[in-house]
Parts: C-alpha cells; structure tokens; sequence
C-alpha cells in the first residue's frame, strides 16, 4: 500500500542479509523525490530520525569555500514556524538526545533520537527547515563567527590542528572537489553576500536531494502517513550541474615530503596514500591492510615500530582510511619518535613495515585478528538506532538503495591474504605517498630544555 503521491522502491519490507544487517527494511519515495528510509525495531520506545542531504563540500563552487559546513549550523538557526534556537529546545522537550548533525566532504547530515510519541514533532521540525530556512542577515553574521571559533579552536590553535587539511591540499590537486577541507575560507564565508548562501540552499537542501531514515518503534504506514503530511507539500527544486572531474590516478605519482616548524609539543610525522573509493573494487582490502598495519598494539606498525625496534611513542599512532564515496580516498596514518629518534629515522622504519607487507603479504592470525575487530566494530554500529539510522541513509545516498548495508560486513570478511597483499602493493608503491613532518620551532625546543 501506497500513499497519495508516494511510489513503493520495494517490494513491500524487504529483510537484509543477516550477517550485515539483520532488521526489516522498506523504502519508497514521494512525488517530491524525497527518498524515505524505515527499519522498525519494537524493543525499545524510541526513534533515531536521520537526514542525509546529498551536499557536501564537494558540492562548493570556487570561492565559496566551507558554505556546506556554515550550513550544518545555520539550519539550527531557525525556520517559518520555530524561531531562532528554538530548534534544540523543542527537542529537549519532547525528551529528544543525540541532536546533532555533520558535514563531510560527501554530504551533510541531521540526526535526533526521540521517544517514539515524539516523532510527528520531529518530522515536523526536519520539513520545516528544509521548505522554509529563516535565513537572516543576523544569523548569517552570528553563525559565521560561531564557524571561525571553531576552526581556531580545532585547527589553528590546536597542535598539528591542521595535518588533515594539509594532507588533502597535498593529495588533491587544485580545483579538485577534496582538494579544500570542509571548514572552508574564512576569507571566503566573509566576503559572501546573504544573496549566495540563499541560492546554495535552495540548490541543495530540497527533498529530491534528501534521504529520510526512520529506525525504531515505529512502522512503515505510520512513516509514509507523516511523511506525506508534513514533507508532501514541499516542491522539488533544480541543482547546478556540478563540473566534470578529471579520473584521478590510482597512484599519486610522487613521493613528497614537506616539513612544518610549528609551536607543537613533540615532533610528529603524518603520512598519506592514494587508495580506492568507498565501496569500489579493492576498498574493503584497503580496509582490512589499515587494521592489520595501523590498529591496537596488535598490529603490524605497533609491534615493529613500538614494541620491537622502539622507534615510536606508543601514543598518537595509526593507520585509518577515509572512506570518500565519489573520487579516490586516501589512507593516513600517524607517528610520534622517541627521544633520541630523528623523523627521517622514524619515516624509514615505517615505510619500510609497509613494504614488507607488500613484498611478503601478511598472515593468517593478522587476517583472522582484523576480521574479527572489523565485524566487533560493524556490530557496535548497529547496535544502536541512531547509528543504524545513519548506515541506511549512508547506502541509500550513495547507491540509491539502502540494503546495500547488508553488503558491508560480508565484504570485508570475504578479503583475502592475497587482496591484502594486491592492495599493499598499490598503496604502498614508491610513488604513492606524501610525508607531512612537524617539528617544534626553535623556541618550543628552549622551553622543552628548560623544562
């Protein structure tokens, strides 16, 4: 059964494979294009509500630096009917927790859970502000400022603060869609008019680029009755064609080191590697090489470099990816020297780990000790609504069809040695890495002496 104006993108409640995703799942779309998201789970009186807009800072065109991030704020601010900070204060009434929202390069996304009587009001709420943002001067002024306190709070006045938006300025070239970090230009956000950030909201935060995902107590009628109700009205709106992107390499084709004298405590060196994108053919074996290399002190990198050689602090290292969805992502990784060790030594030794997987594969006990921390961290992920709520959303944006969780373990348990192995390889190729080494300036090193 449908509702007026809705159209079913399943047959009925599908049920996910259970060894990635064990709940009934049903979606459908509006006449408006807004895609809705629903798994019922009747264990608890709750609802995780999750809005997934498909904008991100990928999204921003040049000089319009950090808009989509300024945005993950301004839609606090106020709508038609819920005055300036009301937003989070009608929440809290109804008993709402977990109200936040974020923004990466990919896409921004708006999430609460609340007792399950409270979810009309939260419907309400998210229709709302995407029909209807009360986008004031005065907002625009307040929040702006808000963004530049915290980029000084997490960036520029933080040690190694900005190693993330290095890192990526380095790997992207300019005028690539991640070659800018998602805080953006402070320059840039001030010298926009009110006028541009009332078009960006207009291209971006419409129904027909939204994901609705509703898990709790709740059912799947009850969800397309309010959805129609309160989303059903608002009108689809026309996006800019975004540029076409150059494929990028598999590799980065350099091997690049850049040294920064920075106030910080200790020296620290930061690494990068081209990898595959989210959910691309060899993502998941870059996955599963990142646990084996660069997670706990049972992996590779920490026992060489930690336990064994003693090269490296024990604190501040590993190895991660970033998991981007639309162009090549990057794997990073991390490590602070001991005393007495020099960065170049420490660099050595790490590149050389990596290598050796490369050259000799890794074993079975480090393959069965990933796939187990890989399936303990998919398990936490689902554990709860709001996070279950968000992996939904995630792979309905990405891949128009939000069963393609169940995909996600079973992926990533089903890669071999020999995949590990092809993806070291690749990762760790000669010409495919970029070096980010932070040294105390001359006067951090005369307080340390002192000290």
């Amino acid at each position: 059964m449908t509702t007026a104006g809705a159209t079913a993108t399943s047959d009925g409640t599908a049920q996910a494979a259970a060894g990635g995703f064990a709940w009934p799942v049903e979606q459908f779309s509006l006449g408006n294009g807004l895609r809705v998201v629903v798994a019922p789970d009747h264990s608890a009186p709750i609802v995780a509500v999750n809005l997934w807009y498909n904008v991100g800072s990928r999204h921003e065109p040049p000089g319009k630096h950090g808009f989509a991030h300024l945005f993950e704020h301004l839609m606090f601010e106020g709508s038609a009917q819920v005055g300036k900070g009301e937003h989070f204060g009608v929440l809290q009434e109804v008993g709402g927790a977990a109200i936040n929202a974020t923004t990466s390069s990919d896409r921004t996304n708006y999430f609460q859970t609340v007792p399950s009587a409270a979810l009309a009001t939260v419907l309400w709420l998210e229709a709302d502000r995407m029909g209807a943002l009360a986008l004031t001067q005065e907002t625009l002024d307040n929040q702006r400022e808000v963004v530049k306190n915290e980029r000084r709070q997490r960036y520029d006045n933080v040690p190694y603060g900005r190693w993330h938006e290095v890192l990526g300025e380095l790997a992207y070239p300019e005028g690539h869609p991640y070659h800018h970090s998602t805080i953006g230009s402070m320059a840039e956000l001030d010298s926009a008019q009110l006028s541009d950030f009332t078009a960006f909201y207009e291209s971006y935060y419409s129904p027909d680029n939204a994901v609705l995902t509703v898990v709790g107590d709740t059912t799947a009628e009850e969800v397309r009755e309010l959805t129609e109700r309160y989303f059903g009205a608002l009108s689809p709106r026309p996006r800019p064609q975004l540029p076409p992107v150059e494929e990028l390499a598999d590799v980065l084709g350099k091997a690049e080191r850049v040294e920064l004298e920075e106030p910080v405590p200790l020296p620290r060196v930061f690494f990068a590697f081209r990898s595959a994108r989210f959910a691309e053919p060899g993502s998941a074996a870059d996955d599963v090489l990142s646990v084996v290399l660069g997670r706990g002190r049972g992996s590779r990198l920490f026992r060489e470099l930690v336990t064994e050689r003693r090269l490296a602090q024990a604190e501040g290292g590993y190895l991660g990816t970033w998991q981007r969805a639309w162009h090549a992502s990057m794997i990073t990784g991390m490590a602070t020297p001991r005393d007495g060790v020099t960065l170049p030594q420490l660099e050595a030794a790490f590149f050389e780990v990596c290598e050796q997987v490369a050259a000799d594969g890794v074993s079975e006990e480090e393959l069965s000790r990933a796939r187990s921390m890989l399936a303990a961290d998919w398990s936490r992920e689902l554990a709860t609504v709001g996070s279950r709520a968000d992996q939904l959303g995630k792979h309905a944006t990405l891949f128009d069809d939000a069963l393609k969780v169940a995909d996600r373990l079973p992926e990533l348990l089903e890669v071999d040695a020999a995949q590990v192995q092809e993806a070291a390889v690749r990762v760790f190729a000669p010409d495919n890495r970029i070096t980010l080494a932070y040294t105390p300036t001359a006067e951090r090193n005369d307080e340390s002496a002192e000290a």
